[in-house]
Order: C-alpha cells, then sequence, then structure tokens
C-alpha cells in the first residue's frame, strides 16, 4: 500500500442516524477516529480525509494522524464529491476510498485483490459490491468530475461506464456493515460489545410472561448446536429452581442441545452438575467454560446486548441494549431492526452478528 494513497470519504448529513457519524462511538472511539487508526498502521502514500466541512474536532483528528483535510468542491453530492475531489488531489497513480461508516473494516482482508490492470477494482461479498470499499486510478477523477456537473451522484452510474473489475471476496461481509440508521447502531455497539469479551453473550427479553423466550432459546440452541456451536445457556427464575427436571426449561435446553445451563434465582444459582454461592448473570457467565456463546432469559435484565420479543400491537420499548426486536407485528424502523417472532433465519443471523462470529 506504499504506492496506494488512501481516502477516507467522510461528508455527508448523516439524517437517517440523526447525528454525526463521524463522531458516534462504538466500541469506545468514534467511527472516524477508529478509521484514522487503522490507517495509520497500514504504509499508504498518503492519508486525505474528504470532508464537506471543516470543525475543530476535524482538524484536531487529521492533525493527530497525519492526514491532510480536502474540502468538498461540489456541496451535498454525497461520496461522490469526495472521490471525485480526492482523486485530482492525489500524487500517486492509485486510490483506496473508504467510508467511515464501517466500524469492522479490516484493511488486511482486500488489500490482495489490488492490481494496476484496470482502472477500477471493486470488491463484492455477499453479492453486494462495495464502491466505498474500493481502488480507484486517478484517471477517473474527470469522469466523476463530469458526472456531477450533470448532478450524477450515484457512483454506480459513472463505474459502469468505465474499465473495471469485481472481485468477489471470501471474507467475512460483516467487515463492510454501514451505520446509516439508529438500527444499524444498535447492532453495531451490540457487536462492539461482545467483540471485546472471551465469550460473546447474548440477552433474549420480553416485557411479559407467555411470548416464548424459552421457545426461541429452544429453537435457536437446536440451530446453533447443528452447527457445531457449543451454547451456554443463563435463565433467570424470581420463584427458584429445578435443574433437569423433565419438562422445565433448564431440561428443554440441554435436550435442545445446549452444553452448559444455569438458572439464577434471589435464592442462589446452579450450573449444570456444579452449586456455589449466590451470584448474577457476570459471576455465572465467568465460570461457564467450554461454550462458544452464551443466550440469557429473562424478563427486563438487558445487561447484555439484548433481542426483545414482543407480542402484540403496544408501543415497543427501544434502549440503549435493545439490539434487535422480534415481534408478532413486525414493522419497518430506522429505529431499529425488528423481525417476525417466527423467523428463526433472521434470529440466527442477528444472534451470529451480535456475537461477532
Amino acid at each position: 500500500m506504499n504506492d496506494v494513497s488512501l481516502l477516507i470519504i467522510a461528508g455527508g448529513k448523516s439524517s437517517r442516524l440523526g447525528r454525526d457519524k463521524r463522531f458516534v462511538e462504538i466500541g469506545g472511539v468514534g467511527l472516524l477516529e477508529s478509521m484514522l487508526r487503522k490507517a495509520s498502521a497500514r504504509n499508504f502514500a498518503e492519508i486525505f480525509l474528504c470532508v464537506d466541512r471543516q470543525t475543530p474536532e476535524i482538524k484536531s483528528l487529521s492533525d493527530a494522524f497525519n492526514a491532510t483535510i480536502l474540502l468538498d468542491e461540489i456541496s451535498a453530492a454525497g461520496p461522490a464529491a469526495g472521490l471525485s475531489n480526492g482523486l485530482r488531489k492525489i500524487s500517486s497513480d492509485w486510490a483506496l476510498a473508504v467510508s467511515i461508516d464501517m466500524p469492522f473494516f479490516d484493511f488486511a482482508a482486500f488489500e490482495p485483490i489490488f492490481d494496476d490492470q484496470h482502472k477500477i477494482i471493486i470488491p463484492r461479498v455477499g453479492g453486494r459490491l462495495q464502491p466505498l470499499a474500493a481502488f480507484y486510478h486517478r484517471s477517473t477523477a474527470d469522469a466523476f468530475e463530469k458526472n456531477l456537473s450533470a448532478w450524477q451522484k450515484k457512483l454506480r452510474a459513472t463505474i459502469d461506464r468505465l474499465p473495471h473489475r469485481i472481485i468477489d471476496l471470501d471474507v467475512d461481509e460483516n467487515i463492510f456493515f454501514n451505520v446509516n440508521t439508529r438500527a444499524d447502531l444498535h447492532l453495531a455497539l451490540g457487536r462492539a460489545e461482545n467483540l471485546s469479551r472471551p465469550t460473546p453473550i447474548v440477552s433474549i427479553v420480553a416485557p411479559s410472561s407467555g411470548t416464548g423466550k424459552t421457545t426461541f432459546i429452544e429453537r435457536l440452541t437446536k440451530i446453533f448446536s447443528d452447527q457445531n456451536i457449543k451454547i451456554g445457556v443463563i435463565k433467570s427464575d424470581a420463584h427458584g429452581f429445578n435443574l433437569d427436571v423433565e419438562g422445565k426449561d433448564s431440561w428443554r435446553f440441554q435436550r435442545a442441545g445446549a452444553d452448559a445451563v444455569a438458572v439464577v434465582s434471589p435464592h442462589g444459582w446452579f450450573l449444570t452438575q456444579r452449586t456455589d454461592e449466590r451470584a448474577d448473570f457476570f459471576t455465572v457467565a465467568d465460570k461457564m467454560t467450554g461454550v462458544d456463546l452464551i443466550l440469557t432469559e429473562s424478563r427486563t435484565r438487558k445487561i447484555f446486548p439484548t433481542v426483545s420479543l414482543w407480542r402484540g400491537l403496544g408501543d415497543k420499548i427501544v434502549d440503549e441494549k435493545i439490539c434487535a426486536v422480534f415481534s408478532s407485528a413486525p414493522e419497518a424502523s430506522d429505529e431499529i431492526a425488528e423481525f417476525h417472532l417466527d423467523d428463526l433465519k433472521s434470529a440466527e443471523a442477528i444472534i451470529k452478528f451480535l456475537a461477532g462470529t
């Protein structure tokens, strides 16, 4: 990468997110700072920060990471403005353009796709093109500028008219996960929290009994067990417990394939065949070994990244710990990712995303 310039595309109004995404913290670090940190660890010929306006915070970050600020010359034109301007300013023949809204981005994952035989090189992962994680030759600047002058802001409209190469990558598609909405942010925060744990934990909660938490976890446990993913389950029970009694929830979890089951109550806790002092979810989770993922079940304890289950049409409670909702009456929204209660395929995908797998 020492012959390639880096264009960090960091303009836009973040209107769908409702606040400046550049400074939204995920994993304790703002999105813009996170991308600059990763970039500074690579050997790029130069780093440009393409923004619509300069602020003291942006200036401070650019100075800290030795990046040059480039202000968009055309306002409200989206990423195409930053890309067009950046390609005219680079001193090298090639640039890698990357958007800052990908918190799990990994430069190393697609560096091997670079070659100098095409004008544009775009990775495709999971069937989706990634034009804002792609290589562009400086000679393409004129085409982007020409389209912008005709107010054609879509990158694909320009890319399709130029010699380009699409390369299918066999990498984790979540490295290209974008944070555009509050729903995206909830998911990203949950995943980042689990990436810092030795064993990921996802809570399944519901505001009332009879919502189907136990059945939901039982079905997921069976799915993961069939994939050789070792599951631990921690159940909250306010009335005490009898572990391994046929028909009880803990028995159902073990029958579904859980490798470890614990029950936590006001009277103490029990982990499979080991008893110990009264403890909370954190203590039990620390003692649960030999599993790849821990699922917790409770009505209100949203202390880990949480999936909330709902029945009926009442107003759904969404707070910072709730990452996704599974409801009997799902609704499309930018506020929270929402799916039907019986949509096990989406449930599997969401849990795996939150687990960082």
